[in-house]
C-alpha cells in the first residue's frame, strides 16, 4: 500500500511540474483562467463529492473569475 501511495504522490507531483511548463508563453490573462479553472475545479469536487457535475462547474466558474480578475488594470 505505501508503494502505491508513494508512485501517485510522485506522479502527481512529476505531473504538475510538466504542466507548469505549458504555461510558460501564456499572457497574463491566460494564466489568471487556467489558475482560476484549476482552483474552480478543485473547490467544485470538494463541495459535491467528487461528482463530475460540480467539478466541471466549479472549472467554468473558477475560469471566468480568473479571467476577469485584473481585467481593468493596465
Amino acid at each position: 500500500m505505501k508503494t502505491i501511495r508513494r508512485f501517485s504522490i510522485t506522479t502527481l507531483v512529476v505531473a504538475v511540474i510538466l504542466s507548469l511548463n505549458g504555461c510558460a508563453g501564456m499572457s497574463a490573462r491566460d494564466r489568471n483562467t487556467a489558475i482560476g479553472a484549476g482552483v474552480g475545479a478543485v473547490g467544485g469536487a470538494a463541495l459535491t463529492g467528487g461528482s463530475a457535475l460540480g467539478t466541471v462547474g466549479g472549472a467554468a466558474v473558477g475560469g471566468v473569475v480568473g479571467h476577469e480578475v485584473g481585467k481593468g488594470k493596465k
